[in-house]
């Protein structure tokens, strides 16, 4: 009989493999954010980028799993989980297409990277876990760094920002549900599920005001938004089954570098002495709370950007 995917344990010795499609992932989920802030400069409205993104993703999971796993991909165990982490990442994703009309990638970039600290406070409550003093304070650095970013009630700031930080705690929340679907859904049907329930709920309002691209560039990012959104996760379910989490965990930063680039020669917008401090900060908090939580045997709160 063939084991549940969901049963599939990492294969250790090819953690090398799973680093290489970690980073074509992240690379991928940059182009996501690059096509998105594109299409909506361009005047598409950020709905229907939204609906591009997972109905394109819906097309490849159902192209490539159907005939694999046939009926169980659309067993659930959990629908109303299923259901509440779809609309998490799917709220994470529109606030976030909004942002990146009026931020620099850079900005937003290094925000979602607070994501795991937002996760290890929201694990308290909801999940039960224990964070230490130490976790506590990395924290506290990493929204100091948050902060030194968004410069409040400086003269760039944008109130878009607040889209952004609602953008990575529904992110987070995304993440939390993901925990608790660990091991109840297969990886597969979770990404069936999140697309899928996306793309439905975002049609109405999609096509209500339907814009088609205006040029080839426009047409390259419309179809590139969910070819990269799918194919990358496509790539980081594999790489999770290539080596473990705890491994692929920092490789999730060096999505950083390839936002700056893409910011700077794409939309001319170079990062700013702010970018370059806080930043930093954000990622060394979060560096370092993966490493406590792999000392303590604890199940790391890294996880992968929101595309």
């Amino acid at each position: 009989m063939r084991r549940p995917p969901s049963m599939i344990k990492p294969i250790e010795d090819k953690s090398l493999l799973g680093i290489s499609m970690m980073l074509v992932a992240v690379l991928l989920f940059t182009g996501v954010d690059v096509s998105a802030k594109w299409l909506v400069l361009s005047g598409m409205p950020s709905l229907e980028v939204v609906f591009a993104r997972y109905a394109v993703h819906l097309v490849i999971v159902v192209a490539v799993f159907v005939p694999t796993q046939g009926r169980a991909l659309f067993r659930t165990h959990s629908p109303k989980l299923e259901l509440v982490r779809a609309l998490a990442l799917l709220f994470s994703t529109v606030t976030n297409f909004i942002a990146v009309r009026y931020l620099p990638l850079t900005v937003t970039g290094s925000i979602v990277f607070a994501m795991p600290l937002i996760l290890t406070v929201l694990s308290v409550p909801i999940l039960g876990e224990h964070v230490g003093w130490r976790r506590w304070l990395a924290i506290l650095a990493g929204f100091a760094g948050v902060l030194i970013i968004i410069r409040p009630g400086g003269e760039s700031f944008h109130p878009a920002i607040f889209l952004s930080l609602i953008s990575v705690t529904c992110y987070a929340f995304y993440n939390i549900f993901n925990r608790k679907l660990a091991g109840v859904d297969s990886p597969y049907t979770q990404q069936l599920y999140s697309a899928l329930i996306a793309t439905c709920c975002i049609a109405p309002f999609a096509f209500s005001n339907w814009v088609w691209p205006m040029n080839p560039a426009g047409w390259i990012a419309f179809f590139a938004l969910g070819i990269f959104g799918g194919v990358g996760h496509l790539l980081l379910t594999m790489a999770h089954r290539l080596a473990q989490a705890s491994t692929l965990a920092p490789f999730v930063y060096p999505q950083i570098i390839y936002l700056t680039i893409a910011s700077w020669l794409i939309f001319d917008q170079a990062p700013d002495a702010a970018v370059f401090i806080g930043a930093p900060i954000v990622i060394g908090a979060g560096l370092y709370i993966w490493l406590r939580e792999k000392q303590l045997a604890v199940r790391p709160t890294l996880a992968a950007p929101i595309r």
